[in-house]
């Protein structure tokens, strides 16, 4: 497996740039440094979306989503709906952070797309952003029709932390009569906070995330140790991952979380879930949100788009 040459040029341009390595900031000036990078990473939002902030009520007040329609779409048509959870080691990330992503999907699949701005370690920790999803879900499945959601074709979605609400989510509706969903689309997500994979040790180091920072983002969500092992932080580890919804898992070659989001594909298909693996085998962690700096990101923004419009579109024609 080689490393694509656009991948090796981001590194060298994050090693020329010398920037602190989140672990030796403050959560704060981490978060500050990140969505300092993000405006040249992401590029410009596509101008054939509209796009509508509000909240909604969430376990501890207000929560913020964004809401993301093509303008290809009738006014009057109800539209299958993605909720989003972005990326960001529960740690940072927010609504802008991955607008360029979300709002790419809603116009490839041609869907509306519900992206939830869940509270953020170490403020809030775990299971603060597990319980915003889950609210940001049954606010959808609960109020989607008045914003144009056909609420009977719902997916649920998310890359790095982000998949791993996701993943958690879908199990947390499979089991509390939650809405049906049609896809779960699992981006490199993070899928068990106790053991460390092979690609941890391969990767631990020189690739863009590493196994410090990942440790560094578990302590500030799940600073007690021993809730790691809980299926809401380790979907890996839950008892049965039967009857689940279909999914595509997305992994990226040269990613500490290769190898376990490799596993959990392979286990969703043991225990009789349909899941799709694919693996960007010269890809770094994240690659799917820099789509200015790498032209695999387009190609596999575009291969979730497809899979999404297939699941929620598609297959009811």
């Amino acid at each position: 497996m080689a490393l694509d040459p656009e991948s090796q040029r981001l590194l060298d341009l994050m090693a020329a740039a010398n920037r602190p390595a989140w672990n030796t900031l403050s959560p704060q000036d981490a978060r500050a440094q990140y969505l300092a990078l993000r405006p040249a990473a992401q590029g410009p939002r596509p101008a054939n979306v509209e796009v509508a902030d509000r909240t909604i009520a969430g376990p501890a007040g207000q929560l913020p989503v964004r809401i993301y329609r093509p303008t290809s779409a009738p006014a009057d048509a109800k539209l299958p709906a993605l909720v989003y959870a972005h990326g960001g080691g529960f740690v940072f990330g927010n609504l802008e952070s991955h607008d360029v992503l979300c709002a790419q999907l809603a116009i490839e699949a041609g869907i509306v797309v519900v992206h939830v701005d869940y509270r953020l370690a170490p403020e809030t920790r775990f299971p603060g952003a597990f319980d915003d999803v889950v609210a940001g879900l049954k606010w959808v499945a609960a109020n989607g029709a008045s914003v144009g959601i056909d609420t009977s074709r719902l997916a649920i979605g998310g890359d790095s932390a982000g998949g791993n609400l996701a993943a958690t989510v879908a199990i947390w509706a499979r089991d509390n009569g939650g809405p049906k969903l049609r896809l779960q689309l699992l981006i490199y997500p993070v899928t068990d906070a106790v053991a460390r994979s092979e690609s941890y040790r391969r990767y631990e180091d020189g690739y863009g995330l590493n196994a410090v920072v990942m440790e560094w983002f578990f302590d500030h969500y799940t600073p007690d140790k021993a809730v790691r092992g809980d299926w809401r932080v380790s979907p890996l580890r839950a008892q049965s991952l039967a009857g689940l919804p279909p999914a595509l898992v997305i992994t990226a070659g040269y990613d500490p979380l290769r190898d376990e989001g490799r596993a959990y594909a392979s286990r969703l298909h043991q225990e009789g879930t349909q899941a799709d693996l694919v693996e960007f085998g010269g890809m770094l962690h994240g690659f799917l949100s820099s789509p200015m700096l790498l032209h695999v990101a387009r190609r596999g923004t575009t291969l979730c788009a497809q899979a999404l419009r297939e699941a929620l579109v598609l297959r009811d024609q």
